[in-house]
């Protein structure tokens, strides 16, 4: 199944055809494959090079998955059991050179998910990030550190059939995509004008 942007501007191949399905297959992803797909995430640029991200991977039949599944609401485990790879995303909320605050650590974990999420693309491999989960109850199954914030959790793995969804579902994976128009975010001169 595939869902194109209808853009304006010319966009590489992976960025026109990235969409968050809720529809995945049961086939594991390969080691090397997932690999890369975290291999990406270390490359992504970050405030003072802190590196703020940290990745706690659960793959299907694990009791890291297990925690990571029961801390998504239920509107999210209905459909995520199915994919085989769920990732908790956390960050660092201070930084190390000096101990204070990180304010861009989200911004800088959002980059690092974003390289994973291309590089999934690139390898045949399909994700959706949620941000409905129970952070607490993640950060405290998962012996998450003092000073570490759970932000977001994706999902990975093969395209599966839309025939596996419930009908709501079903509905939401073959819905177009949509975007506001380029005119209302890209701004040339002052925000009010």
């Amino acid at each position: 199944m595939e869902k194109k942007t209808k853009n304006i501007h010319s966009l590489h191949e992976l960025i026109r055809s990235r969409w968050s399905t809720r529809s995945f297959s049961d086939k594991p992803i390969e080691l090397t494959k997932l690999n890369s797909i975290m291999e990406a995430a270390r490359w992504a640029p970050s405030a003072f090079n802190e590196q703020p991200w940290r990745f706690i991977v659960g793959e299907k039949g694990t009791e890291v998955y297990d925690h990571i599944l029961k801390s998504l609401v239920e509107w999210n485990q209905l459909w995520a059991v199915n994919a085989p790879v769920l990732v908790l995303n956390i960050a660092k909320q201070l930084f190390t050179h000096d101990n204070t605050p990180n304010d861009t650590y989200k911004y800088d974990l959002g980059q690092a998910v974003a390289f994973m999420i291309i590089e999934a693309m690139n390898q045949g491999v399909v994700s959706h990030q949620m941000s409905g989960f129970d952070s607490n109850m993640a950060e405290k199954s998962l012996n998450i550190s003092q000073g570490y914030h759970a932000v977001s959790v994706t999902a990975f793995g093969y395209q599966g059939h839309k025939d596996i969804l419930t009908e709501d579902f079903a509905q939401l994976e073959l819905k177009p995509r949509e975007r506001k128009n380029f005119d209302t975010i890209v701004i040339r001169g002052k925000f009010n004008d």
